[in-house]
Formats: C-alpha cells, structure tokens, sequence
C-alpha cells in the first residue's frame, strides 16, 4: 500500500492484502490475499472476499457482497439502487432515507469480465462467467456463461 490511496479508518483488511495507488476505500471489508487494482471505489457496507482480483477503474457500491476467489475485470460497474433519482418528487435532493438499498451477490469463484454493468439485486453464481461488456439484469445461476446486452446464457461450463 502507499500514501497515494484513500484507505479510511474503518476499513477491515485481511492478512496480504495488496492495494494498487490511487484506490478509494471506506467501510468496506477486504479478505486475506485480495489485489486491489488502480482507481478502483469500494464504499462502505461492501465486502470482498478472499484471494479475490479487483481490476483497475471498478466500482463496487454499498450493498455488494463478492465471495472468495472472484475475479472482477476492469472497469466492472455495481449498483444498488432500481430507480435513481437525484430528487424528490417535491424537487428536494435525495438523501440516504429517499431510497432503498438493492443488494448484490458474487459467489466463491466466479468471473466478471472488464466493462460489465451488474443491476441492482442480482445474484451471480459460484463459477459463473459474466462476458466482458455485459449488462446483468437478472440473477445468473452457478457455472453459467452469460454475456450480451441484456446478458444471457450461452452455455453451462463443465
């Protein structure tokens, strides 16, 4: 780790953990043996996993859980909120009360490949592949290969 990141008080890091400058993390928990790549936002109430790789430019919201062994390409994009809305419907901002949290979860070994978009509330499963570029709108069951826009399945792996 170096100066170069935001790494606030609250975050819990495993034993081995490696940060690449320039990473923003705060209220996040990270397992033993996780890569954290370049530029990469991990918010509060997330966690990762161990011996999980985050690559460069990924942003992992509140609300996300990803087990062990996940890799995530670059550029991979979470939510957590269906219906975004930077107001009220009485044009006041919205504030962390206007909204609810939509949860995600990665489970133990999957792949998220570089520049896919995860929706709000989805569960991907253990072994999964997620093709790079892919938009996930519904839950993807373990060790299926899902990619396009709207991802869907292409084939169960072995």
């Amino acid at each position: 780790m170096t100066d170069l990141n935001r790494i606030a008080d609250d975050v819990v890091l495993g034993e081995g953990v490696s940060i690449v400058a320039f990473a923003n993390l705060y209220g996040c928990t990270i397992g033993d043996q996780t890569k954290i790549g370049p530029f990469v936002e991990i918010q509060s109430g997330a966690t990762i996993g161990a011996r999980c790789k985050v690559s460069s430019h990924t942003f992992v919201c509140e609300g996300v859980t990803i087990e062990d062994e996940v890799f995530i390409g670059h550029h991979v994009c979470f939510t957590n909120d269906l219906m975004p809305r930077a107001t009220n419907a009485d044009g006041s901002l919205q504030t962390g009360d206007d909204w609810e949290l939509e949860t995600t979860v990665v489970r133990r070994g999957a792949s998220i490949g570089s520049g896919a978009v995860i929706l709000a509330g989805i569960e991907i499963g253990e072994g999964a592949v997620i093709g790079a570029g892919a938009v996930v709108t519904k839950d993807v069951s373990a060790r299926e290969l899902v990619a396009g826009v709207p991802a869907r399945l292409l084939r169960t792996l072995d």
